[in-house]
């Protein structure tokens, strides 16, 4: 075994990328403060082809060298737009046909791993604020509420590893269920 080359990984370009199909994901990022988390949410948006990133609240936005820093680029290829609650955003999402789930520890939450996505279904899912997690009222909106199963001692994970574990596990799903 080697790693491979960067001219081996063969990368679509930024406008080849913006071209491409994308799975029918959207993201949520509802009033996180770090931009550092904005920006890994971004470049997984690219790795994994996501239709859209919507910047809720007081998410920070782009051109910023702090989401430049993890984003490496990803916010070039990713679409985004900024709405001023996210409210606003999940209302839009469902009316364009979406099954909006919040991702937060909430009564009578669904298990990710118990999660079974409809492989023709569009989804969007709503990471929330570090310290306050998503909105009450944005959960109320929601279809449902997804838990990511935990083991340890803390009681939530890193946004940024949340948006990776969330969007693995619905793709693998639908590309594998």
């Amino acid at each position: 075994m080697r790693k491979l080359s960067m001219d081996e990984l063969q990368r679509d370009s930024v406008e080849d990328f913006k071209n491409k199909q994308k799975n029918p994901l959207v993201l949520v990022l509802d009033n996180v403060r770090s931009l550092h988390n904005v920006g890994s949410a971004f470049r997984t948006a690219d790795a994994f082809a996501v239709e859209k990133i919507y910047l809720c609240g007081i998410t920070g936005t782009p051109p910023n060298k702090e989401i430049h820093k993890t984003a490496l680029g990803a916010t070039e290829s990713v679409e985004w737009s900024h709405t001023a609650t996210t409210l606003e955003a999940v209302e839009g999402l469902k009316q364009q046909g979406y099954q909006v789930w919040a991702v937060e520890q909430a009564e009578g939450s669904t298990s990710l791993a118990d999660f079974a996505p409809i492989p023709e279904g569009k989804f969007a899912f709503v990471f929330g604020n570090e310290v306050f997690g998503v909105e009450e009222e944005v959960i109320k909106a929601a279809h449902g509420v997804l838990e990511i199963p935990q083991f340890g001692t803390k009681h939530s994970l890193n946004i940024s590893v949340t948006v990776g574990v969330v969007v693995w596990d619905v793709l693998s799903k639908r590309l594998h269920g």
